[in-house]
């Protein structure tokens, strides 16, 4: 197979939940750049109809379908749904999630606001993964790419927010995405047999519109490449996990930071 084939997605059918904003909504454009007819879910069904009516006005195909990803029942029905108008389902990007309620710290920490923020990040993950695996099973084929961040494998330095109004994130955030990242060990493990790959995106400091410039300037000089990441950047990394290139990695944890966890 010739490389531009093997990123070919023709054919192929992904979902991308909290794929109508930032990140979420590059990697979707991205895998259907590809030619995947790709399913854009979120828990604001306007936004996401109004999304894949951008994207179609583009000449991608996408259509946007309501879905909250920490609701058991509404991602049986999401994919289910996916399945009976589509006839498959190859690439599942579990991407709801990436927040934290308002963080408090240790030793002030709230248990609440710890169950809530493990709830939006692993909850959603677990459900999404799980329901489209039913489907890949039997299928025997499928790729599942999860979304972690660098302070899945490192901490965060509270010195870099001082005098920022920016809220970093607390001992919940970084314990979800901790988990997400071996959980995504753990799927390769169960469902490579099936010819299932499952691999994790730990994005770096990829701001929102937004955000204040001080942050920005903060965040680009500690990367090695020396600036902020864009939503774009992870359309490189999604594609290579959805398509037959990747094929033979899973298991596998991809950081896209810009070189800010070398050192």
């Amino acid at each position: 197979m010739k490389l531009p084939d093997m990123f070919d997605l023709t054919d192929q059918v992904a979902i991308v939940t909290g794929g109508a904003t930032h990140l979420g909504k590059a990697m979707a454009t991205g895998l259907a750049e590809l030619g995947a007819t790709t399913i854009i879910a979120s828990r604001r069904r306007q936004l996401c109809e109004d999304v894949a009516a951008e994207m179609r006005s583009k000449g991608l195909n996408c259509t946007g379908l309501q879905c909250d990803a920490t609701s058991e029942g509404e991602v049986r029905t999401l994919i289910n749904d996916v399945v009976s108008q589509f006839g498959q389902l190859n690439v599942m990007v579990c991407n709801a999630g990436g927040v934290a309620v308002p963080a408090t710290y240790i030793p002030n920490g709230d248990v609440e606001e710890f169950t809530a923020t493990l709830d939006i990040n692993v909850r959603g993950t677990y459900l999404c993964a799980n329901e489209a695996a039913k489907v890949m099973v039997p299928q025997a084929s499928g790729a599942i790419i999860t979304i972690g961040s660098i302070h899945g494998s490192l901490t965060n330095d509270k010195r870099f927010y001082e005098g920022l109004s920016f809220n970093r994130g607390g001992s919940a955030y970084q314990t979800a995405k901790a988990g997400i990242i071996n959980f995504t060990r753990y799927l390769a493990m169960e469902l490579g047999e099936h010819g299932i790959t499952a691999n994790c995106i730990s994005p770096g400091q990829i701001p929102k519109p937004g955000t204040e410039p001080i942050f920005l300037e903060r965040a680009a000089r500690l990367n090695a490449l020396s600036r902020n990441g864009v939503a774009d950047d992870l359309k490189g990394a999604v594609a290579l996990l959805a398509s037959p290139a990747g094929s033979w990695i899973t298991g596998q944890n991809v950081i896209v930071d810009g070189g800010w966890s070398i050192w």
